[in-house]
């Protein structure tokens, strides 16, 4: 099991001493900044806020910094190098893909989308059926919120060439499996879009083994600055028309980035790497096994949580009851708004939140009003066993 006294250790809100007495279940929504991260962007912007890859020492090491956080991340991902880029945010990185797939794609040929994910992977593609490509959606089970892989392969054939789902939606919380759809796709002759945003935090994914062309997630969900990630595989990006200025057509990290990226934060998503990395020399392991240890830690913590909802009468269950087959992201459909019952359970001291999290499609396919939303309880592997059981008991008392 993990070491929570050490991982919190780390964590520079679990000191503050205006959050004591209080649990943070809001992880879905963004996670707690790590030391190194608030470290190396405080050390930026009081040594090196200039423009980097200059003459300097000080633009020098700005520029190091960047390049570092780049292939630190790639390593953890086991992609290369330049296949990683930053951008504002996963919903922009989105919407310059869509762009550059606007051009690439002709009239009559298909995108598949999912009604299980959260708009940012939706809506940008859903709006080139303006430019006359054809989108067609991979529905959820209404009861379940499950995604069949059956009922993909009902829906590939010769016109798709994009096939974008989430690794895990961030209401129904289900793992779906990447690498199997992966291979169904590529099989199929499609590429693939993975929304991870909701996946990441819980342990970043081997994108290379795994297999997806377009692999998208959020650094402040993942313990660092507020960047979109995205891993783009070489083949499909140079494939793709060049999305930035022409004279960085050349370069794969630039081709989607046309907005000049945000140096201080680029730089200081090289402390989630710091911080991964003595996240794993602590426990005796290599970085690239963390993901199965931080798994197994919420698993652990997930199943009481589970167990103590599913059951309820007035509380329906968004995805599965299984521990092992979600994220540690519960989301619990209510018979009264639900921002009002997390506004109940922030006086238990349960930090959550109520809403439709924009994933409005999902919840209107699962017969849920987005108007009162859903109550979502989200963790991760610095959560606590005991922060879970007063969650546990302050739904008891406000439901």
């Amino acid at each position: 099991m993990l070491d929570t006294e050490y991982i919190r250790a780390q964590f520079p809100a679990f000191s503050e001493p205006s959050l004591q007495g209080q649990a943070f279940f809001e992880n879905a929504g963004g996670s707690f900044t790590c030391a190194p991260v608030i470290e190396r962007l405080t050390r930026f912007y009081r040594e090196r806020k200039v423009q980097p890859y200059g003459p300097y020492e000080a633009s020098r090491l700005a520029g190091e910094e960047m390049d570092e956080a780049r292939a630190g991340l790639a390593r953890l991902l086991g992609v290369e190098v330049d296949e990683v880029s930053f951008g504002p945010s996963t919903t922009q990185n989105t919407y310059v893909l869509a762009q550059a797939f606007r051009q690439f794609m002709s009239p009559g040929e298909a995108i598949i989308v999912t009604d299980q994910d959260h708009e940012a992977n939706s809506g940008p593609w859903r709006r080139l059926a303006d430019e006359g490509i054809e989108i067609r959606e991979w529905r959820i089970d209404p009861e379940s919120g499950h995604l069949d892989v059956a009922a993909l392969e009902e829906l590939l054939d010769e016109k798709v060439r994009l096939v974008c789902f989430p690794h895990c939606s961030n209401v129904v919380g289900e793992i779906n499996p990447v690498a199997e759809i992966t291979a169904l796709c590529h099989a199929a002759g499609a590429f693939v879009c993975v929304d991870g945003v909701s996946y990441a935090p819980h342990g970043f994914a081997d994108i290379g083994q795994m297999g997806p062309d377009i692999y998208l997630f959020s650094s402040y969900k993942t313990y660092g600055p507020h960047q979109g990630i995205m891993v783009l595989r070489r083949a499909l990006g140079e494939m793709l028309p060049n999305q930035a200025h022409f004279f960085n057509a050349d370069v794969l990290y630039k081709r989607f980035t046309p907005a000049g990226p945000d140096h201080a934060q680029v730089a200081a998503c090289a402390g989630m790497v710091d911080y991964m990395d003595a996240l794993a020399a602590h426990h005796g392991v290599d970085a690239t096994r963390l993901h199965d240890r931080m798994r197994q830690h919420e698993e652990t913590l997930l199943q009481p949580l589970l167990d103590a909802v599913k059951s309820r009468n007035s509380v329906r269950l968004i995805g599965p009851p299984d521990a092992t087959r979600r994220a540690p992201t519960v989301a619990l459909a209510l018979d009264r708004p639900a921002r009002q019952v997390a506004e109940h359970l922030a006086a238990h001291g349960i930090l959550c939140g109520g809403g439709d999290f924009y994933a409005r499609r999902a919840l209107e396919a699962m017969g849920v009003d987005p108007g009162k939303g859903v109550l979502r309880l989200s963790f991760v592997h610095y959560t606590t066993e005991a922060e879970v059981a007063h969650a546990i008991d302050a739904l008891d008392a406000v439901l």
